[in-house]
């Protein structure tokens, strides 16, 4: 059975940092291209993060150079590493098989004084 799982969300502060991991489960993980989306209270689901087979990323304008997506084939774990957190990041990130189009459940992130 295919699976992906988020996890790391949480309340964090502006300014703040988190890391999010997809544990990736019964796909061949390493020839997945993986992306990170988020949806925000209100608004359509966007693609945040996509990082190809060969570690090639692309990222939405609104979050380049503060977050970063990197995976680890030997765990089946994709991360988006997430610095200078703002509260227009609030959302619910998912993680997302790009090349077979599964997604995970979600994470909540809130970004808050």
């Amino acid at each position: 059975q295919v699976q992906l799982v988020e996890s790391g969300g949480g309340l964090v502060q502006p300014g703040g940092s988190l890391r999010l991991s997809c544990a990736a489960s019964g796909i061949i993980f390493r020839i997945n291209s993986m992306g990170w989306h988020r949806r925000a209270p209100g608004k359509e689901r966007e693609l945040v993060a996509r990082i190809s087979t060969d570690g090639m990323t692309n990222y939405a304008d609104s979050v380049k150079g503060r977050f970063t997506i990197s995976r680890d084939n030997a765990k089946n774990t994709v991360y988006l590493e997430m610095n200078n957190l703002k509260p227009e990041d609030t959302a619910i990130y998912y993680c997302k098989s790009e090349t077979f189009d599964i997604w995970g459940p979600g994470t909540q992130v809130t970004v808050s004084s």
